[in-house]
């Protein structure tokens, strides 16, 4: 049976990271986070890209998604990338010196529910977690930033469809625990949709990932006989 190409299905909600090529730092000053969140706000006004959290790192981002159609996920992040590639070497005089990015970005669907808690609040806790700010909200360059915002840090985001909880900045700093960090890292490293175990059987199926279910390494050798 051929394989499914990979797409991404409208109507889904993404995770998707991008970091630096050799984990270099693509963020170096206050003025390229800033750059970086006009960006997200101009790729969502020509894509209509629904924006659900975000959180910049030195050497990486992470958004979470909610793309209206098939091809709007590959669309929003090409432009965002490529014009962050173009953009980012011209502010530093060095067109064509190397990578930005070290490759195309991972991404994950996501079930509604716990899972996209789960997510929403691995991505807003990231901050947090690299010791960056001792309380998430205080991170500027995160979609929980509860401080004044200047013009170019507006990027609007689209209410979720779930509803938020009353004391949803307290649950994002209790933080998660070690286990289901290292699942979710999981999930990034292969592309795994996350969510209950029948969900994520039934998604990889209709989504053309069930290669992303498989454990990676190399095959058993085969003992010979004797």
């Amino acid at each position: 049976m051929a394989r499914r190409p990979r797409q991404a299905y409208g109507g889904e909600i993404y995770h998707a990271i991008n970091r630096g090529n050799c984990r270099m730092r693509i963020f170096t000053k206050a003025g390229d986070y800033l750059a970086f969140l006009k960006l997200l706000e101009e790729g969502r006004q020509r894509t209509g890209m629904r924006i659900l959290a975000y959180c910049l790192m030195p050497n990486h981002w992470h958004l979470v998604l909610w793309p209206a159609k098939a091809d709007d996920l590959s669309a929003f992040i090409g432009w965002v990338c490529s014009t962050h590639v173009r953009r980012w070497r011209e502010h530093r005089d060095n067109v064509g010196e190397g990578h930005l990015y070290q490759g195309r970005f991972k991404s994950f669907p996501v079930q509604q529910g716990p899972p996209l808690y789960r997510v929403l609040s691995y991505v807003e806790g990231n901050a947090r977690r690299a010791k960056r700010v001792e309380q998430a909200q205080a991170w500027r360059y995160g979609s929980l930033y509860t401080g004044e915002r200047q013009a170019e840090q507006q990027v609007q985001l689209t209410p979720w469809p779930v509803p938020r909880p009353g004391d949803w900045t307290a649950q994002v700093n209790r933080g998660i625990a070690e286990a289901e960090l290292n699942r979710l890292r999981l999930h990034i490293l292969r592309g795994r949709p996350f969510g209950s175990a029948a969900w994520t059987d039934q998604a990889a199926r209709r989504m053309g990932l069930e290669s992303s279910l498989r454990d990676r390494g190399r095959p058993r050798k085969k003992q010979d006989k004797q």
